[in-house]
């Protein structure tokens, strides 16, 4: 049987047309079904080429000697023939390594023209040597083309065109001779023969469908890993562009903080040296007001930059063993000016105890805490305490304020919620954003620090944040103790201000001079450097100093402070304003020794600040 043209034709596995759409552009499915096929043809050929010589040398024994010489020396060499073609295919595919498709078309096609050629060779042997012989070598021959039939299963069943047509070419010629001349045996053995071959067809069949299946599954395994790769692109892609969204926002939140601070700031303190100034109550009724609204937005910028930094992961956590009273005596002197301001009692307890934790975020946490405590407590005290349970550490703020009720404790730590309208509450304890106690929740979340809370309304509430026990810390930092002396004068203290923004300086100016204080300004920390330097014993050496933390050509005011103590002593108080909230100063302000207040700062905190640095001085 002479095969056709068309039966030469490139004929792989065919895939769904769903299938090779879905591989689009990017990855022709056909494309990648036809290389991978190609490739495992080949790679299965010298297996062939020793199944075709193992045959080759089984059949050359048994009829050597038992079928004429030239029939025996042509079928060798067209089996010779075959085998120096197949390996000259097998050196050429694998030096030349093709991808292309028509490239790949063409050896696929030589591959199937040798294809069908070893069928056409091996159902000739049948054909020539069937006569010869005795039943030992006609059982090898059968044998021998049947082994080749089921060999060609795994290699080309996948193109069934191609396998059948290499079974045909085997199988009718031995067919044919087997049951030629007809005679009952003959013809049962035939009918046999016909069977097994039907049964082997088939069998390529099921093999073939598995292999299809097996390919699409590969496909679509090699599409999902494309647009998987390719969406990974595009989330990573996102990512960045999220980030540098994340730092853009919180780099225009830093400097619209600063900003808008310092305008903010220099219209409180102008608001105030205004009330000094008037005696028309509706105009003091009116700088009150000012001095709250600035109040308010000062919280409100707080309360959003931490919200901000918490968002874009700019807050991260270092664990390490501290001891309670550090904290305590940071927490004393930032709120008990604010304490005594308000006729409160801010006591702590439990200094001596060990924790190990982020003892910076477990600051922030219970300066929160503090400040929400002091904010909402008319009359009476606040106590932070820290006391052992167990294996952990219980630091516990108390206050005896106005409370919260049952039925709104489970909201208070939501971002934007706010306790409902209550007459108990005034204006001033009303204002805000809702987002303290959600910064304090999300703080304690980051250390793993459970936070839990007790409260009655109208007699005080208790937050308790449990963290592990710890050790002593290598260095401890002795406390400040004593309180603030009441009821300071400002009258004949000199105090020196350095701050570059003009309305800033020029309101603290008048405010100062209106509290009756002596006050020196500077623009600039040269100018500042230079009175210094001039300064004789007739010039009345400063009280306190008040500087802003950036200053011109990027000068800080811990440089002012420096040159300033350096002249007039290092025990000359100091407090240091700043705009800027998301670099953290605690530092800075424990090695340098000054008190921090962040724009904008209400006159009446200033002025608490203010008594309580010169009231700490005297006690020196």
């Amino acid at each position: 049987m002479i095969p056709t043209a068309s039966a030469l034709a490139p004929s792989i596995p065919r895939l769904p047309a769903g299938l090779v759409a879905e591989a689009g552009p990017e990855l022709p499915a056909q494309l990648v079904v036809l290389r991978e096929w190609v490739a495992s043809l080949f790679s299965y050929l010298p297996t062939t080429l020793a199944g075709n010589m193992a045959g080759f040398v089984v059949l050359s024994i048994l009829f050597w000697n038992e079928a004429p010489r030239g029939l025996t020396l042509g079928w060798m060499t067209a089996a010779l023939l075959l085998g120096c073609t197949r390996l000259w295919m097998l050196l050429r595919f694998r030096q030349t390594q093709p991808h292309d498709a028509l490239v790949l078309q063409r050896w696929l096609l030589i591959w199937n023209g040798a294809t069908l050629y070893s069928g056409t060779l091996w159902g000739a042997s049948a054909w020539i040597f069937y006569g010869y012989g005795g039943a030992t070598e006609k059982i090898g021959l059968l044998l021998v083309v049947y082994s080749f039939c089921v060999a060609a299963i795994p290699i080309l069943s996948p193109q069934s065109r191609i396998y059948n047509g290499f079974v045909l070419l085997c199988f009718v010629p031995t067919v044919m001779r087997v049951g030629w001349p007809l005679t009952l045996d003959s013809g049962v053995l035939a009918t046999v023969l016909v069977l097994i071959f039907g049964s082997t067809v088939l069998l390529a069949r099921d093999y073939r469908m598995a292999v299809e299946n097996l390919l699409r599954l590969k496909t679509r395994a090699d599409l999902l890993t494309v647009q998987l790769r390719a969406e990974k692109t595009a989330a990573e892609a996102a990512r960045h562009e999220a980030e540098v969204a994340n730092r853009a926002k919180t780099q225009f939140f830093a400097a619209a903080g600063h900003d808008l601070r310092q305008p903010l700031h220099a219209m409180g303190l102008f608001a105030e040296a205004l009330r000094h100034r008037s005696h028309d109550e509706e105009a003091l009724h009116l700088v009150t007001s000012i001095n709250g609204a600035v109040d308010a937005l000062e919280g409100l910028f707080s309360e959003l930059l931490d919200i901000v930094k918490i968002d874009t992961g700019g807050v991260e956590t270092s664990h390490e063993h501290f001891n309670a009273g550090d904290i305590f005596r940071k927490l004393r002197l930032h709120f008990e000016p604010n304490a005594f301001e308000k006729g409160l009692s801010l006591r702590f307890r439990g200094e001596s105890h060990n924790a190990y934790a982020d003892p910076i975020l477990v600051e922030r946490i219970l300066r929160n805490l503090v400040s929400n405590a002091i904010r909402y407590t008319n009359d009476g005290s606040v106590l932070v305490s820290c006391r052992r349970r167990g294996g952990r550490l219980l630091f516990q703020v108390w206050d005896t304020g106005v409370g919260i009720r049952e039925v709104e404790q489970e909201r208070i730590f939501e971002e934007f919620y706010q306790v409902p309208y209550s007459e108990a509450l005034s204006p001033q304890q009303r204002k805000g954003l809702g987002l303290g106690l959600a910064i304090v929740k999300r703080l304690a979340d980051l250390i793993e620090a459970p936070l839990t809370l007790r409260s009655e309304s109208g007699r005080g509430t208790v937050f308790t944040l449990q963290v592990p026990l710890g050790k002593a810390p290598r260095v401890q930092v002795p406390s400040v103790a004593g309180k603030v002396p009441l009821g300071l004068t400002l009258d004949r203290e000199c105090i020196v201000v350095v701050e570059d923004e003009p309305t800033v300086r020029g309101g603290l100016e008048v405010l100062l001079k209106a509290w009756g204080a002596q006050v020196l300004s500077f623009e600039t920390l040269a100018a500042c450097r230079t009175w210094a330097q001039e300064a004789d014993a007739s010039v009345q050496w400063p009280s306190l100093l008040i500087v802003d933390f950036r200053l011109e050509q990027g000068h800080t005011g811990i440089e002012a402070i420096q040159v300033l103590r350096e002249r007039f002593g290092s025990g000359v108080p100091a407090i240091m304003v700043t705009g800027s909230t998301m670099t953290g100063h605690d530092a800075q302000a424990q090695s340098h020794d000054f008190h921090l207040l962040v724009k904008p700062v209400v006159p009446t905190k200033l002025r608490a600040m203010i008594a309580f640095k010169l009231g700490l001085r005297s006690q020196l």
